[in-house]
Parts: structure tokens; C-alpha cells; sequence
């Protein structure tokens, strides 16, 4: 065993393996970069060097910095993590040339599986089943124009050195491939430093199932069973669990022995994945293609490690150091079910838009990592910590573990709705929402299923107006009540020796501008109406560390709720979900001017990668105008009205924050 590693890498899984170093007592190294010198993962470690600026290109994808420091602190081993330097196998040479041993495959197994058309090659020869497609060397367009003509449409193009989604289109018809084969090689080019991309059948109904793979310096080699990985969004994944839903003994093992032919076809030696795409044909039953070998340690692998017991990053550290495998096949053995979930800091109502911001609140589900039956919480993140645009907008992963799926559903709905974040956009309840569909409960999966559930996916408001409008009044005068003194002439709370007094709320709601009239009773009771809502309130203050906690009654409703107030935004939580609404100061409103018509802003920080529009243009509503960089994602910018484009205020390559406006349209 080592007795010091340096991880290369950042976030949630630096923090995942310096925990499992310090519980084997092995000194862990972190590096950062100017983004992340106060950053969970550095106080994680024992050690942290600096290696550089902000964006991943000056700091985390500089493996020379990454080596020269592991040599200055007298690190033996490097866990490179996932993303980044995680597949190069430039950096696992350069850690074997330096004398370091890299906690991972050999350079050789990276470069044979990091190329997908040649491991499709490998792939065949080895006898594991291929999807239909073009995999060749020769990427001259019209060459792959003709290629998915052949193999026909829906198409699917992905960049051959790719992976988490990015460089992958499905095209529909033939004369849209030009336009998503450009778009795919630009992405491709930015994320990988290739532009080369194959063309594959895109499987109808498809699930997306994988098997962990493990191999020693020994030449053994297990399988841990499978993830089905299904649920997905832009081609990344949203849920995750282990085993897969529906899968039979003779099938699991069909695939755990394909899944471990591909390992031992390139020698591979650590923690892998073997991704295959399932066909689920009307006539039954289910066959598999080979789709991906990724050769790292994989963002999912808590379920495998909630469904086996084991500690799969002690598995890395102990093969690498050159210990065989800690298991036999015949020892391995599936208990529970286990499901995961991707806590991102973005917006689901909106395609999924990357946010970025501080986590003014961020409150945790109680957890006990490692043990069955439980939630587990993986971040790398604390309250008051920023998000930033120059990394994935993950922020947590919520793991949880049953008995059963129907027992790791509820646990998973319940550990959801315990969790408070405020100060970004996130998907907290729209994996509720998944979590409850009809599709995900009845495991009715396949990788459509968030498009074919979208009527209960997306838009859902389950606070309700009464109660969010209730909670915003309550939580005020809960506040009002402790910052002002007993004096009665001081007090907001309406006390007058006779009459009723009304007190006026002005809120916003969902875009919906409304007021709510609060009356105080001759007896001391509160009588809360808004539009045709109207009755009785009553809430009693409740424990909380911090924000307002309640016990709240009103329109025959009552809930614990509890809430945050920033600046006028109240966030509102309960078991029913969260929502938030604006409580408008009306002076401070009363002189804006309303928003000019025709701008086109930035949804978001990040970088213009290109216009499809020039000065002088006519456009539509919905057309395509621009290209946008965030978060490693590429995202097109519409016209929100029909207009003349009068000027571009940026160039492509230009850096832009939030809110910008990009160009000028003339509207009319």
C-alpha cells in the first residue's frame, strides 16, 4: 500500500478519494486552481499545491504541473479521478517515466479503449456484440453523409475520442446531418483536442447498461454486477442504479462475461466500465451492443459499492500498489438496491441551463456513507461555496440504499425533500419528479424517458400558490416579531385598541403579479385573501439552526415549512416540494422603466463560439442566432422575437457574463 497519493483532480470525487485514504491511513496530496485555493476538496487533504489559473487548460489538464508537484511532495501514486487527465494516457506515461505509479489502466488499455471507432475494432475481434455503424479512419464529410444514409435514420454521431454526452448528436433526417456533424466536431475539438466522430444505428427504445469491471497485475479479472444508466438528459446521465431493473441471471451474466472479455482483450488492469446499449424489441426480451469501454473509476460507482459492500477506490490503490484482486467472481454478490442521483446547479424548466452562483444555503439529508439501508451524500462543496463557470455544474451526489427498489424509491423521494439549497438554480425537485413518475416507479426505462414524461417532469408547481403566498406572509411577521422590541406603539403586527387593520402584500408568483391583504382581527387572529383564496392563518415557530422553520395552517392545509429570505426572494420548503416567491417593495419598484424588446442576453457566464447571423439580417422568432460555451456544454441561442439584426456586440471567443446583451435586434 502507498503511503502517500497526490489526486489530480477537483470537487466531489478528490473529496471521495482522500476519504478513503485517510481511512487506510494513506497522506493524500490535493492541487488547485486560482478558483479553488478555499475549495473543499484542498481542506480534504493533507497537503495542497497550486498549479495554476482558473480555467481546466491552465491548471487541471497541466499534467507536467500535476507530476513536478507529486515529485515535491514525495507522492508515490497519482488517482487522476474521472474527467480531465483521468483517460490520457500521455499522463499515465508521463507518471511512469517520472517514476510514479498512476492509479488507474496502463497507457496502452487507455489509448487501445479511449478511441471508439479502433476499440469497435478490438471489440470485434474479441466476439462482444457492436452496434451497426461506420467506425473507419477516413472522416471526410460527405464520406460520413453517405455512411448514415446507408446504416439509415434516427442517426447517431459521436466523437471517437469523447465521452459524458459532449460531441454527440442524433440526427433524424439526412438533410440535417451536415449542420449536426459540424456542430458535434467543434464540440468535440473544444472538449477533447479531436474532431473525429463515428456513426452508429441509434438504437429505438434503447437502455444504457453497464458493467463495473476490476483487473489486477496478475491477469484476473470480475465483473461487479451492472448500473442501468438510462435516465438521461443531453446524453448525460440523471439517475443511476444498480442492479438493473428487469435483468435476468442469464442475461447479467451474458454481459458480465462480454464486459470482461473487452477488459482482458487490451490487459486492463483497475476500475473500468464497460457500457453497453440494451434493445428492448416489441417482441420481448432484451440484446445488447457494445457501446464504451471508460477507462476510470466512473461518476456512479456508489451504487456498485452500495450493492456489493465494498470500497471501490480501496480496490484502485490496492491493485495499483500491485496486490491482486481482494475477490473472486464466486465471492461477489448483490444485496439491496441501490439508486443515485446528480444534484447540478441548473435550471430543468429551461433546456437544462447550466447556473452558477453561491450556495447561501445548502443543507444535507442526514447520511452514513458506506453502510446499507442509508443515504449517502457525495460533494465536494460547502455552504457559502461559489459554483463557477469553469467546471460541471454537479454539486452533490445522493446515493441511497434499500432492501428493496421500492424501498430505495421512497428513501431516495424522502432524502430529496430534505435537501435545502438556495442561491442557484438546481434539479432537486425535478428528480423528485422523476423519481415519481410513472415511467421511473414502474421501471419502465429507457433513455426517452424524461422526453415521454416531460407533462410531469417539467413546469410543476406542487407548493401551490396559497401555501407559498401563506409562507411568505408568515415567514415576514415571524421576522418582524424578533427584531422588534415589546414596545406596543413599535410593533408592525396591526395592534390597535379598536377596528381592524389591513396590511397590504405585494408578491410576485411564476411571473404572476398579485396582491395579498392581510386583515388583524378584533381577537388577535389573522385573516390572510388573495384573488379568490382567502381564510383563516395560523403558524407557530418551530426549532431551526438557521432560516424560518413553522408549523403553518391555512386553506385547509397544514405543513411544516420552512424558508429562506434573500434580498426578496423568499424560498419556500415542505414535504409537497419547494418554490419561491418575490415579495415586491413597491417604492423600490416604482420607477423602473419595463425591459426594451428585441435584446438578446447571455443565459449564462461563459464564452461566444460562434454567430449565425451577420449585421443586417432578418430573423424569426426561434431561429438559431448564436452559440454559447458553459460548463464543457454548447448552447444555442434562439430569437425571442421577429427582427433585423441591427449589431453583434461580441466576437466569437469573447468571454461574456450573465445578462449580457450579445446582439441588437431591430424589432418591427
Amino acid at each position: 500500500m502507498f503511503t502517500k497519493i497526490l489526486i489530480a483532480n477537483r470537487g466531489e470525487i478528490a473529496c471521495r478519494v482522500a476519504a478513503t485514504a485517510r481511512r487506510l491511513g494513506v497522506r493524500s496530496v490535493a492541487v488547485y486552481s486560482d478558483a479553488d485555493a478555499s475549495a473543499k476538496h484542498v481542506a480534504a487533504c493533507d497537503e495542497a499545491v497550486h498549479i495554476g489559473g482558473s480555467a481546466p487548460k491552465d491548471s487541471y489538464l497541466r499534467w507536467e504541473r500535476i507530476i513536478e508537484a507529486a515529485k515535491a511532495t514525495g507522492a508515490q501514486a497519482i488517482h487522476p479521478g474521472y474527467g480531465f487527465l483521468s483517460e490520457n494516457d500521455a499522463f499515465a506515461n508521463a507518471c511512469a517515466e517520472a517514476g510514479i505509479a498512476f492509479i488507474g489502466p496502463p497507457a496502452s488499455a487507455i489509448l487501445a479503449m479511449g478511441l471508439k471507432a479502433e476499440s469497435k475494432q478490438l471489440m470485434e475481434k474479441a466476439g462482444v456484440p457492436l452496434v451497426p455503424g461506420y467506425h473507419g479512419s477516413d472522416q471526410d464529410p460527405s464520406l460520413l453523409q453517405r455512411e448514415a444514409d446507408r446504416i439509415g435514420y434516427p442517426a447517431l454521431i459521436k466523437a471517437s475520442a469523447g465521452g459524458g454526452g459532449k460531441g454527440m448528436r442524433v440526427v433524424e433526417k439526412s438533410e440535417d446531418f451536415a449542420a449536426a456533424l459540424a456542430s458535434c466536431q467543434r464540440e468535440a475539438r473544444n472538449s477533447f483536442g479531436s474532431d473525429a466522430v463515428l456513426i452508429e444505428k441509434y438504437v429505438q427504445r434503447p437502455r444504457h447498461i453497464e458493467i463495473q469491471v476490476f483487473g489486477d497485475t496478475q491477469g484476473h479479472c470480475v465483473y461487479l454486477f451492472e448500473r442501468d444508466c438510462s435516465v438521461q438528459r443531453r446524453h448525460q446521465k440523471v439517475l443511476e442504479e444498480a442492479p438493473a431493473p428487469g435483468m435476468t441471471p442469464e442475461l447479467r451474466a451474458q454481459m458480465g462475461a462480454a464486459a470482461v472479455a473487452a477488459a482482458k482483450a487490451v490487459n486492463y488492469v483497475g476500475a473500468g466500465t464497460v457500457e453497453f446499449i440494451v434493445e428492448q424489441p416489441p417482441e420481448g426480451g432484451m440484446r445488447f451492443y457494445f457501446m464504451e469501454m471508460n477507462t476510470r473509476l466512473q461518476v456512479e460507482h456508489p451504487v456498485t459499492e452500495a450493492i456489493t459492500g465494498l470500497d471501490l477506490v480501496e480496490w484502485q490503490l490496492r491493485v495499483a500498489g500491485g496486490e491482486p484482486l481482494p475477490l473472486r467472481q464466486e465471492d461477489l454478490h448483490i444485496h439491496g438496491h441501490a439508486i443515485e442521483a446528480r444534484i447540478c446547479a441548473e435550471t430543468p424548466d429551461n433546456n437544462f441551463l447550466p447556473a452558477t452562483g453561491t450556495l447561501t444555503v445548502y443543507r444535507k439529508p442526514a447520511c452514513s456513507a458506506f453502510e446499507r439501508g442509508v443515504v449517502r451524500v457525495d460533494d465536494g462543496v460547502r455552504e457559502g461555496d461559489t459554483i463557477s463557470p469553469f467546471y460541471d455544474s454537479m454539486v452533490a451526489k445522493l446515493i441511497v440504499h434499500g432492501a428493496t427498489r421500492e424501498e430505495a424509491l421512497a428513501r431516495m423521494d424522502a432524502a430529496l425533500a430534505e435537501t435545502r439549497i438556495v442561491g442557484l438554480s438546481t434539479n432537486v425537485q425535478f428528480l423528485r419528479h422523476v423519481v415519481n413518475s410513472r415511467s421511473f416507479a414502474q421501471a419502465d426505462l429507457d433513455t426517452a424517458l424524461i422526453p415521454r414524461e416531460a407533462a410531469a417532469l417539467f413546469h410543476q408547481d406542487k407548493v401551490g400558490k396559497p401555501l407559498a403566498v401563506a409562507a411568505a406572509v408568515a415567514q415576514t411577521l415571524l421576522t418582524e416579531r424578533a427584531a422588534e422590541s415589546a414596545d406596543p406603539f413599535s410593533r408592525r403586527d396591526g395592534w390597535r385598541p379598536h377596528g381592524i387593520t389591513v396590511r397590504r402584500f405585494d408578491f410576485e408568483y411564476q411571473g404572476e403579479s398579485m396582491l395579498a391583504h392581510l386583515s388583524y382581527l378584533h381577537d388577535g387572529a389573522l385573516h390572510l385573501a388573495f384573488g379568490d383564496v382567502s381564510g383563516p392563518l395560523a403558524f407557530d415557530a418551530l426549532p431551526a439552526e438557521t432560516g424560518t422553520r413553522m408549523d403553518l395552517r391555512f386553506s385547509g392545509q397544514r405543513q411544516t415549512v420552512q424558508t429562506w429570505q434573500v434580498i426578496e426572494t423568499v424560498h419556500v420548503f415542505c414535504a409537497l416540494g419547494a418554490t419561491q416567491i418575490v415579495e415586491i417593495d413597491a417604492l423600490a419598484h416604482a420607477g423602473e422603466a419595463a425591459a426594451e424588446g428585441g435584446r438578446l442576453t447571455a443565459p449564462m457566464p461563459g464564452k461566444v463560439v460562434s454567430f449565425a447571423v451577420k449585421a443586417g439580417d432578418a430573423v424569426k422568432k426561434g431561429q438559431a442566432l448564436a452559440v454559447m460555451e458553459a460548463m464543457k456544454m454548447e448552447h444555442t441561442i434562439a430569437a425571442p422575437v421577429d427582427g433585423t439584426v441591427a449589431e453583434l456586440l461580441y466576437a466569437p471567443g469573447d468571454q461574456v457574463n450573465e445578462g449580457a446583451e450579445l446582439l441588437k435586434l431591430a424589432v418591427g
